[in-house]
């Protein structure tokens, strides 16, 4: 996700904490315990439980994950709770904080993944609407998107609140009439698409890739303002679409420092969309949980993770 504030559109890091013995690197046996945090969309889970596996497969650390928001891992890097989030979309306004003025955190790189957040429809929609991908054409269909919860007003479909958004400000400076209605989750999000799909009823959603769904369900992504540089530096004048996201690596200072092994496994970690979406796709068509899904594409693509392993 990918959460923006941002959080989300989204199940988006990684966090790794040194043990009570001080860092990764002590501890029983000469390791320690690598504390992953999971965020709340599966993409994340599934890029979690990969590392997490070869953590303590390949590597010999312990892992003890916790579900948590975005914004308080970042907070942690200060109490040094945190060491690692794997997958951050954006968020220059907390690199700013916790990476240039508190200098508690650092880049590790990127992931390798390409981020893509925007609105969509469903494909029915798209081709009995030809130009309903043009966001000038909005207002004419949004009695299409009218809810019990919007009134008058179409509704555009956000998920979790803490992810990544400018979709109500972006409404408010295109002179959209639509109102954002939040679902929860991606979990919601990810139910919605799938019931426009099936039964063909009007959904104009806020969604994001990579995403396992986009194997099984097909989605037309709304032609919003071309963003461009500096169009989205002032919160409440955004009038364009999202940027793309090279999604990175944050780790603590402190975990740079004295992680060892599992800072540099974290560091030389680097795979694709179709990676991610495989072990996501795994873990919810599969019905797999997130260990089973990691370890099976730990088995099946050593040529993608042997050279993350330090020697």
């Amino acid at each position: 996700m990918r959460t923006k504030k941002l959080i989300g559109p989204l199940l988006a890091a990684l966090l790794l904490t040194a043990c009570s013995g001080g860092t990764p690197e002590s501890g029983a046996a000469g390791k320690g315990t690598v504390n992953i945090d999971v965020h709340a969309w599966v993409g994340y889970e599934a890029q979690a439980a990969v590392l997490a596996y070869l953590l303590e497969h390949e590597l010999g650390y312990k892992v003890s994950t916790r579900k948590n928001n975005e914004s308080d891992s970042w907070r942690d890097f200060e109490s040094g709770k945190v060491d690692v989030i794997v997958e951050n979309w954006g968020h220059n306004d907390l690199k700013k904080e916790y990476i240039e003025q508190k200098k508690v955190a650092l880049s590790a790189g990127l992931t390798g993944n390409k981020g893509v957040i925007g609105w969509y429809v469903p494909e029915w929609m798209a081709k009995k609407y030809p130009d309903i991908t043009d966001y000038r054409n909005l207002n004419k269909y949004a009695p299409l998107f009218r809810t019990a919860k919007t009134g008058n007003l179409g509704q555009v479909l956000d998920g979790d609140p803490t992810f990544v958004t400018n979709d109500e400000v972006l409404i408010k400076n295109l002179g959209l009439d639509y109102k954002v209605v939040y679902s929860g989750s991606e979990d919601a999000l990810i139910r919605a698409a799938q019931s426009a799909t099936k039964n063909r009823t009007p959904l104009l959603m806020y969604f994001y890739e990579p995403q396992w769904l986009f194997t099984r369900v097909k989605l037309v992504k709304v032609n919003l303002p071309a963003y461009a540089i500096g169009c989205d530096n002032v919160p409440a004048k955004v009038a364009c679409d999202y940027p793309p996201y090279l999604l990175d690596k944050i780790v603590s200072r402190r975990f740079a420092e004295r992680g060892g092994k599992a800072y540099e496994l974290v560091r030389n970690f680097t795979w694709t969309n179709d990676n991610q979406n495989a072990v996501a796709s795994n873990m919810i068509n599969g019905k797999k949980s997130a260990e089973q899904a990691a370890r099976q594409w730990v088995e099946e693509n050593k040529i993608v993770w042997k050279d993350w392993i330090p020697r």
